[in-house]
């Protein structure tokens, strides 16, 4: 986290010698004055002169680029850039007031039923609904090079839970870099489904309380609990969620959820030589990826999709066609 007297201090010193800066504002009041360098979902890195800082979005108010003061003291405008777009209206929920806590016995009641099952014929994942139109995440690696995929669902009836399949599910868009996919299920007789809430994961704190749901090794409906371990454990390039949470194979694309009932990641992958070694996706990024879904929209048509590479042809066997 940024210590709170350095913005101030950036502030003051940067703008002598910056012709034409970007601004950070902070929600604390303070600013943080230089040259952006990189925008990602999560954190913003800025040029400052002397070092590069690296801010938390969640710390920052506005974002503010353009030519700033000069070295003269003529002010030039400025543009107030618009945060990240936020997913279309109703594809899914986030509370504006975090709900109370609750037990896991509980919260498992409640939103139990919008975790799925997700199987393809390489093998099988979870996932949940974001909202009752059938529309869900799961791992792009479950889904991965396939394009028959089911949906097991679980739809609580006089008590009881009753099991039903379906088997008219959509791409709509995947990333393969965040390890995310958003399908839909189109089955004609589907009823609306039970959906979970979005949290936020940059709110979570280390050895904060989760638990997750899933069907690891296909045992459906699994349930097992945690804390937070770290919210920010680098992997292969990205940040994840660290969680004591039992993680493993058929989990992937299942929720992660606190005791508020919102969901704050999704399990994705685990060290398979240690225990209690679990890790999820921050749902912030989730939020970025169903924001930007039409940039990664699924196209079963476009030959640019990013749905699977296959090798060029080798000389010899160019030499062979010649022939």
């Amino acid at each position: 986290m940024l210590n709170r007297y350095v913005p101030a201090l950036l502030l003051s010193s940067a703008s002598f010698w910056l012709a034409s800066a970007d601004t950070l504002q902070l929600k604390d009041k303070a600013a943080i004055t230089g040259k952006i360098l990189a925008r990602k979902h999560d954190q913003i890195a800025i040029d400052v002169g002397y070092t590069v800082l690296v801010v938390p979005r969640n710390q920052i108010e506005k974002i503010i680029e353009g030519e700033g003061t000069g070295r003269a003291g003529k002010k030039t405008p400025v543009a107030v850039v618009a945060p990240a777009p936020e997913a279309k209206p109703g594809l899914y929920q986030s509370p504006g007031v975090a709900p109370p806590e609750r037990s896991v016995r509980e919260l498992v009641s409640q939103y139990g039923e919008a975790v799925v099952q997700v199987r393809t014929p390489g093998g099988l994942g979870s996932g949940f609904f974001l909202n009752e139109d059938g529309y869900l995440i799961t791992n792009f690696h479950v889904i991965e090079n396939e394009t028959q995929i089911s949906v097991e669902v679980y739809h609580q009836k006089g008590g009881q839970l009753e099991r039903k399949s379906y088997k008219q599910v959509k791409i709509i868009a995947i990333n393969k870099f965040a390890d995310l996919a958003l399908l839909r299920i189109e089955d004609k007789d589907a009823p609306r489904f039970a959906k979970v809430l979005l949290g936020d994961s940059d709110a979570l704190s280390v050895g904060e309380r989760v638990f997750a749901i899933g069907s690891p090794l296909g045992l459906e409906r699994t349930v097992t609990e945690g804390i937070v371990s770290t919210k920010t454990r680098p992997m292969q390039g990205e940040l994840y969620l660290q969680t004591t949470a039992q993680i493993n194979p058929g989990n992937s694309g299942g929720p992660l959820f606190n005791l508020h009932g919102e969901v704050v990641g999704v399990t994705n992958m685990k060290i398979t030589f240690g225990e209690g070694l679990g890790f999820a996706i921050p749902i912030e990024a989730v939020k970025n990826f169903l924001g930007h879904r039409d940039a990664y929209a699924y196209d079963n048509d476009n030959p640019s999709n990013p749905y699977r590479y296959l090798e060029p042809p080798s000389r010899t066997q160019k030499k062979a066609d010649a022939r």
